[in-house]
């Protein structure tokens, strides 16, 4: 039963982290850094930007810089991604075409 404990105590910490399938980190993202937007793609001037994020590697933030895609249809708008408080951490919530 002694050696159970400990494993019982490992399992509650590791998913104290999860909420809703998705990882809390509890510690917040850095400021974002100013990022330059350039100008679409010559051969594609309808391509919208997707702006740079923090990524969380599981030991620290890494910047993801921004890209221009293919939207999925002429009208097409994309939200960015972001970092939102839950809790007592952080969550990322994916961007998404609109």
């Amino acid at each position: 039963m002694k050696n159970f404990l400990p494993a019982i105590a490992c399992a509650l910490f590791l998913t104290a982290g999860i909420a809703q399938g998705q990882v809390v980190v509890r510690i917040g993202p850095p400021p974002r850094p100013v990022e330059r937007i350039p100008p679409p793609p010559h051969d594609h001037p309808n391509w919208a930007w997707h702006s740079g994020y923090h990524r969380y590697d599981g030991h620290q933030y890494v910047w993801v810089p921004g890209s221009y895609v293919n939207p999925p249809h002429s009208h097409a708008r994309w939200v960015d991604g972001h970092w939102v408080h839950h809790g007592n951490g952080y969550v990322y919530r994916e961007g998404y075409w609109r």
